[in-house]
């Protein structure tokens, strides 16, 4: 038994069933009361310098905050957004149950938590909602969806193309506080993910080695013992063949084994 595996039996009646569903319920009151300048956005993001300040709060309120790009409307890209979450939320938790995403959402906060700390802010719920991604990826890799309603694409190419991103920043990026921060980020789909990718890369290696030695083992044996100098049959080609070594050293067939010396006339 795993120590998830302990966890879940201990504690696994204080999951939240249905998680997603709430904070993307509280994403699009936020987002409503931010429209209605009844809230402000930057009072709720994720600050270390505002937290040591008092302002706990902001500890669970940045995953709150409905970010989203501008190819839509303001409204639209929030619910597109938010559809989205909801639905590799949904995903995630039928694949791992509510114990085990309660437990992987919460190590991410932690996570988050702990690297913007480490990087003086900068980070929020983006990157959590990304390892959220790569977790329903990792489930469902060949999961269809359509980009913008028209462009047909495999979940796991959404994901691969953010890691790219991530990866592309860490490259780029010269603070390697920022770098060590991103790999905190992501702590949580380390955790859950990373022994599993690497026992499965390690049964691929293993696989590949037994098929090689198994595409070895069928090849056709091409060597002989036997080979005459002069029509080059072998054993092989000849199974009846009788072949003899010279006194020259070299070995012939029967055909055309040389005859020996005539003996001298007294």
């Amino acid at each position: 038994m795993t120590l998830i595996d302990r966890l879940e039996y201990r504690f696994g009646r204080y999951a939240i069933p249905g998680l997603i569903r709430y904070v993307v319920l509280l994403n699009a009151l936020v987002y409503i009361l931010i429209r209605l300048n009844l809230v402000s956005g930057a009072a709720l993001d994720l600050w270390p310098d505002a937290i040591v300040h008092g302002e706990i709060w902001r500890l669970v309120t940045y995953i709150f905050i409905p970010r989203f790009g501008g190819l839509f409307p303001d409204w639209l890209g929030a619910a597109l957004y938010l559809y989205f979450i909801l639905w590799i939320g949904n995903g995630v938790e039928e694949a791992m149950g509510p114990f085990r995403l309660n437990l992987y959402y919460f190590t991410g906060m932690a996570g988050i938590t702990a690297a913007s700390f480490f990087a003086g802010g900068g980070f929020g719920a983006a990157i959590l909602n990304t390892s959220l991604l790569f977790a329903f990826a990792h489930f469902s890799p060949d999961e269809m969806i359509f980009v913008m309603y028209i462009i047909p694409a495999k979940i796991k190419w959404i994901a691969w193309l953010a890691g790219i991103a991530l990866i592309f920043e860490f490259l780029t990026t010269y603070d390697w506080s920022l770098r060590v921060s991103m790999v905190v980020a992501l702590a949580n789909y380390f955790i859950f993910f990373g022994p599993e990718i690497i026992q499965g890369a390690r049964i691929r290696q293993q696989v590949a080695g037994r098929r090689r030695k198994f595409e070895e083992a069928k090849a056709p044996d091409t060597a002989t013992l036997h080979e005459c100098v002069v029509c080059h049959r072998t054993e092989a080609s000849n199974p009846d063949m009788e072949f003899r070594v010279s006194r020259d050293g070299q070995e012939y067939c029967k055909d055309h084994l040389p005859k020996p010396p005539a003996p001298p006339v007294a």
